[in-house]
């Protein structure tokens, strides 16, 4: 066995464990909401979205991980390159649109559209 073998095996687990992750936390934020819902909380809808866009952010930048361990033993023939990098390009979008729905702001931006939250949370409220 070589070393290229290793390296497949661990981007597989590490691929199981970012599917793990999303999985165990869906189900988990989903019994959370259910639990918030029957006890009449105002905004455990939006409790649900943030916990359920934090468990799919931790998945992706794991898979994302994965991923970039797949190109270490890949063929660097210009389709495999091509898909593996779309793949990661989407992943990549993916992770930035739901950081961009949980924080109100873009990773680089320090100020947050706090107004905003503020403003969903009230008329949430109503």
């Amino acid at each position: 066995m070589d070393l290229e073998h290793y390296i497949d095996i661990a981007a597989k687990i590490i691929e199981a464990i970012g599917i793990t992750i999303i999985l165990v936390g869906a189900i988990t934020a989903l019994f959370k909401y259910g639990i918030a819902a029957i006890k009449g909380k105002e905004d455990c809808y939006f409790e649900l979205r943030r916990n359920l866009g934090k468990v799919i952010l931790l998945g992706l930048e794991i898979l994302i991980a994965a991923d970039i361990m797949a190109t270490v033993i890949t063929e660097p023939d210009l389709e495999s390159v091509l898909i593996l990098g779309l793949i990661v390009v989407i992943r990549i979008i993916l992770s930035l649109s739901i950081q961009v729905e949980i924080e109100g702001k873009f990773p680089w931006n320090k100020k947050s559209n706090d107004a905003l939250h503020k403003a969903v949370k009230k008329e949430s409220v109503r």
